[in-house]
């Protein structure tokens, strides 16, 4: 135990309550000191009261900011390390509204960003134009260039939680080939590589790519395992190239190498190519010797769902083999992304700007619909898309609107209305996507090697962010997991729902003394009632707050107090996890 002569004063103390410490054991009664930005002591209730093994709690520390009783009655509540949301898309909005409610209301106190391909830096080039519309839609003026650059930025404005990032693929391609459907050269391939290097020596933790997604879908295998291979080796000299080039600096014998970097991928396909995706995944692992994650996994499509055995046994035969494979689901059976990756992958090549070309071609537009026509005739596909959020206020209307419903409206057929609308909105919409199995649901999010992620950016229930209707995930999923799945359905153990969301995330991702509650560790913590946690964000009304949960404490500051968002901007950025 801590002794007196160490403690200068407690901060925060937590009485009482049930603990799960986050290493998947049974949960124990204690009292929870905070001093700082770290736990100071655990006291076990059973232990035996001794000024050696268990000594008297220490004066508190005056009240912070806004006058907060530092006294959390935790008797009737359990108290759990932060969550900690796998996959999320924050990059850009933690700069727009760096509040975060929609993920600090859930007890998210760690955020892994840059996923899908998609990550906040390198951008240069036609990456970089490419976000323009992004960032200036959020209200973001600042400009950079490399993760230092956005760190800074990030650092001067605040955050509510801590974010770690990977470097995303489709940035790193963009900056060098842009959106181009071709196989890089030796030469392009070293450029590639040397920003993968910086933004890992940055504190990026791993590449991500998104293998639907443009420029994602044009690379090949082997350019994958190509790069994954530079996480795991020493930098080497690479040329550098002059300006206005992005600036691919010399490396040398000390650059950081980590055996935990990871891999995690979008896969190409999550429906009808399915078990080709897993089987390419766990090439690139074997091949580069790189741990992957899959991310939200799924089994897309209704004649699809009964493959879910057959990615299982792929998945797990990898691991005995000696090949570490994870993965991240959130608890929805409705997935979202961007309305037009249902287009034909050759619709995307060269960018933005030519996509919108060809959709306002006649003859392309009919060589689309035949296309698309062809892998879903059925009136359903188009009844189970909705429309999230849109650009203009003349279609706003369309938010929470199927594909079907529109084109109802609209007195013409849903693949007219859907080229429609991605040029009136110059492909600027999001969608949500009916498309997944509950059972199948149920059995990935039972998986040990599963974990929560959102696959949201954070929102807020007011400013830039509150717009549209986005998918309830970004309020709702590990309230959802915990009360729904957990506590209702009886899917797991809490105690093994809390490894899932805290150590067993941290332990992947490489995050340090963060996911579980233990002495001398950073004081992101959870206090929840475990009969009262559930979501109550919708579809139709996505910005609701769940319930159940009263304190939310990032490194040692109250991010929610009696269940209010404090608006405290405690968060950190944790290079390489840290």
């Amino acid at each position: 135990m801590l002794g007196l002569e160490a403690i200068t004063r407690i901060d925060i103390l937590i009485k009482s309550g049930l603990i799960f410490d986050g290493t998947g054991s049974e949960p124990f009664k204690a009292d929870v000191g905070i001093s700082g930005d770290k736990i100071a002591f655990i006291n076990k209730k059973s232990e035996v009261r001794s000024q050696k093994f268990n000594p008297p709690i220490p004066p508190l520390g005056k009240g912070g900011k806004g006058g907060f009783d530092r006294v959390i009655d935790a008797s009737a509540l359990a108290v759990a390390p932060g969550f900690i949301d796998t996959h999320a898309h924050s990059e850009f909005t933690l700069l727009a509204d760096p509040r975060a409610e929609g993920k600090i209301c859930q007890g998210i106190t760690t955020e892994i960003n840059g996923n899908c391909g998609l990550s906040a830096a390198p951008l240069y080039g036609k990456v970089l134009k490419h976000r323009e519309k992004d960032l200036i839609e959020l209200g973001i003026y600042a400009r950079w260039s490399i993760f230092e650059e956005y760190f800074d930025i990030l650092r001067r404005k605040g955050i509510a939680l801590n974010l770690v990032t990977l470097a995303g693929h489709g940035n790193i391609r963009a900056s060098v080939i842009g959106y181009e459907d071709k196989t890089p050269d030796d030469i392009e391939l070293k450029k590639m590589q040397a920003l993968l290097k910086k933004s890992i020596n940055a504190g990026a933790i791993g590449l991500s790519t998104g293998l639907i997604y443009p420029p994602g879908v044009y690379s090949d295998t082997g350019e994958l395992i190509e790069l994954c291979k530079t996480l795991s080796q020493p930098c080497k000299n690479i040329p550098s190239v002059k300006s206005p080039q992005p600036p691919f600096a010399k490396g040398g014998e000390g650059g950081i190498t980590n055996k935990s970097f990871i891999y995690t991928s979008h896969m190409r396909s999550e429906g009808d190519e399915l078990i080709e995706s897993i089987e390419e995944a766990i090439r690139i692992g074997k091949e580069a010797k790189i741990n992957i994650h899959i991310s939200h996994i799924k089994t897309s499509g209704e004649k699809n769902w009964h493959k879910i055995n057959n990615a299982i046994s792929l998945i797990e035969d990898a691991q005995k083999g000696g090949i570490k494979v994870t993965c991240d689901r959130y608890p929805y059976t409705s997935s979202s992304t961007d309305l037009d990756t249902i287009m034909p992958s050759w619709v995307y090549e060269g960018g933005a700007g030519k996509e919108l070309k060809r959709l306002k071609s006649l003859r392309v537009k009919e060589k689309i619909k035949k296309e698309l026509l062809y892998d879903h005739p059925e009136i359903e596909y188009w009844e189970s898309i909705n429309i999230a959020s849109i650009s203009s206020k003349k279609n706003r209307w369309m938010e929470g609107k199927s594909i079907a419903y529109i084109a109802n409206q609209e007195d013409c057929e849903p693949i007219d209305i859907l080229l429609k609308i991605l040029i009136e909105e110059k492909l600027r919409v999001s969608a949500i996507f009916a498309s997944m199995n509950e059972d199948n649901l149920r059995r990935f999010l039972s998986l040990p090697y599963a974990m929560i992620g959102t696959d949201s950016s954070a929102r807020s229930t007011s400013g830039p962010t509150h717009k549209g209707k986005p998918h309830p995930r970004g309020f709702g999923s590990f309230p959802r997991f915990l009360g729904r799945y957990v506590r209702n359905n009886g899917l797991m153990s809490m105690n093994e729902a809390i490894h899932k969301i805290t150590m067993l995330p941290a332990k992947t991702f490489g995050i340090y003394k963060r996911g579980v509650l233990k002495k001398g560790v950073f004081a992101d913590l959870v206090v929840f009632d475990p009969e009262k946690i559930i979501d109550r964000a919708t579809f139709d009304e996505p910005f609701l707050k769940p319930e159940g949960i009263y304190y939310v404490i990032v490194n040692g500051k109250p991010a929610v107090w009696e269940g209010e968002i404090t608006g405290s901007r405690s968060g950190r950025i944790l290079r390489h996890g840290r």
